[in-house]
């Protein structure tokens, strides 16, 4: 095998024997016989719905911590016409320039997965993975290969802006609030992943059914949007980083469902309970099909009963309590105060601080940063990375909290929209705002957005822990060049640097 698309891959450079997500050789074998089979039909195939879908969900399958299961990578795989080891062992800077098409593809198709669930679709998103698929067996140059990259971050704006629409015509504008860790006493549903359709489905289907329903990673969001929201039994967030899961699980009395991709291998202790849907898999492990007929979910919730008593929980700081729902329309209605505090002084700078979270060690720089910023700052949290630091109270500047939970990976549209509106009041440039922007990735999705950010133009983008496999050292030079691109170094000296 040859794996290098997670920030986690093997002595950065690339998994080989093993993925050290605990992906089998065998698994990532199968995984690029699937990429190389979407690649034959993006090139000979008329798009129709039908083939677009079976291409978004193909590439989704094959996102980090999503499918495990070799049966169901087999059923999907078609008729190949490209050996994926040609890209792998293309020069490295086209194979630099490939992989991020590539990866940036896997990345927008969750997107455009969770959008199409809900009924939305675009045509230019669609043409796209089209597209990019065809150009990963064509013999493209550096400079065409670049010009294709900053397109999959336009088309990606696109699809964020989509998926953007969809959840809030469907669910409500997001608005701030504040949810519990504590685990009340009866049975429970533990719900993973991004895909608020099948939160909403599993909520209704639980409805009086004596079971409580507590999001977990990417679903704490889901709190902030009022058609949800209005559950009483969607009760709480269990639990705290994804990849602490294996540790958090181990014999839960509750069913668990897996909507989407941060799934780590199963332990035999929750095996029982852990139930997959959409392109999620794992072995022995119980799949609800496109049905989305919960009923095994909630019969094993009821059957295991959950705790006898109150579970008080926290999460990784030691606060019981966290706080979501800080979408562009809530942050916008709140732009004449974010302004006047920022003409007057009492707002100094604003940090974006988000992205994945992972288990490598290095990642403790995102708390340990994000307790060093000064009280006159804003700090801007989205995706699973910010379990690092949002059980931790940083204080108010007025009435608005200095940390503000803007949603899921996918939300960075929200924070792109912010940035963009706060440049027109201030009459300057995203780049000239009192911005600064620290990332942190591990898989596909952080990506596309990076690619997006490129695409806008954005520069001084601080990435870490590490900087990716896949990027050569002269494509890197290029970003650092052109997009002032720089990787963390320490807390102290990044701040020293961005506050001069």
């Amino acid at each position: 095998m040859f794996c290098f698309q997670c920030e986690q891959t093997a002595k950065g450079q690339g998994c080989t024997l093993a993925g050290i997500c605990g992906k089998k050789a065998e698994t990532a074998d199968l995984q690029d016989e699937l990429i190389a089979s979407l690649i034959r039909i993006a090139a000979t195939k008329a798009p129709d719905d039908q083939t677009t879908k079976a291409i978004i969900d193909g590439l989704f399958t094959t996102i980090t911590n999503a499918n495990f299961d070799n049966d169901s990578l087999r059923e999907m795989i078609g008729e190949t016409s490209f050996d994926m080891n040609r890209l792998w062992r293309e020069n490295e800077d086209i194979r630099s320039l490939k992989s991020l098409i590539l990866f940036g593809l896997k990345g927008m198709a969750a997107y455009a997965h969770h959008a199409w669930a809900l009924g939305y679709k675009d045509e230019a998103v669609n043409a796209f993975f089209y597209e990019g698929l065809r150009a990963l067996e064509q013999a493209l140059s550096s400079d065409e290969l670049t010009a294709l990259a900053l397109k999959t971050g336009e088309i990606n704006l696109k699809c964020m802006e989509l998926l953007d629409r969809a959840n809030t015509e469907t669910f409500g504008n997001p608005a701030p609030a504040t949810v519990t860790k504590n685990i009340e006493a009866g049975p429970f549903i533990v719900v993973t992943g991004h895909d608020l359709r099948d939160l909403k489905l599993l909520l209704e289907q639980t409805k009086n059914r004596g079971v409580n329903v507590y999001t977990h990673g990417e679903m704490l969001p889901a709190h902030g949007y009022p058609e949800l929201r209005k559950y009483p039994h969607l009760k709480g967030n269990f639990g705290t980083a994804w990849q602490n899961q294996q540790k958090e699980f181990d014999n839960i009395p509750a069913a668990i469902l897996f909507t989407t991709n941060c799934l780590m291998p199963v332990k035999e202790s929750y095996k029982d309970r852990v139930f997959t849907t959409a392109v999620v898999r794992y072995p022995e492990c119980r799949h609800i099909g496109e049905e989305k007929d919960f009923t095994p979910v909630i019969e094993k919730a009821l059957a295991l009963g959950g705790y006898a008593a109150e579970r008080k929980m926290t999460g990784i700081n030691g606060g019981n309590t966290v706080v979501t729902g800080f979408g562009h329309h809530t942050v916008l209605s709140a732009a004449p105060m974010v302004i006047e505090a920022v003409k007057f002084g009492a707002l100094k700078r604003i940090f974006l601080v988000g992205g994945c979270d992972g288990a490598k060690p290095g990642r403790n720089y995102y708390t340990d940063f994000v307790k060093m910023t000064p009280a006159d700052t804003l700090v801007l949290t989205l995706a699973c990375g910010k379990y690092r630091f949002n059980d931790l109270d940083l204080g108010k500047i007025g009435d608005l909290p200095r940390l503000l939970d803007m949603g899921q990976c996918n939300d960075a549209y929200s924070a792109i929209k912010v940035a963009v509106e706060l440049a027109k009041v201030f009459d300057c440039s995203v780049n000239d705002l009192p911005l600064s922007i620290i990332l942190s990735w591990y898989e596909q999705k952080a990506v596309c957005i990076l690619l997006t950010l490129l695409y806008l133009g954005i520069e001084n983008i601080r990435l870490g822990p590490s900087l990716p496999a896949f990027v050569s050292p002269n494509v890197l030079k290029v970003l650092v060049e052109k997009f002032k691109i720089a990787p963390t170094t320490t807390p102290e000296q990044d701040l020293k640097s961005i506050l001069g």
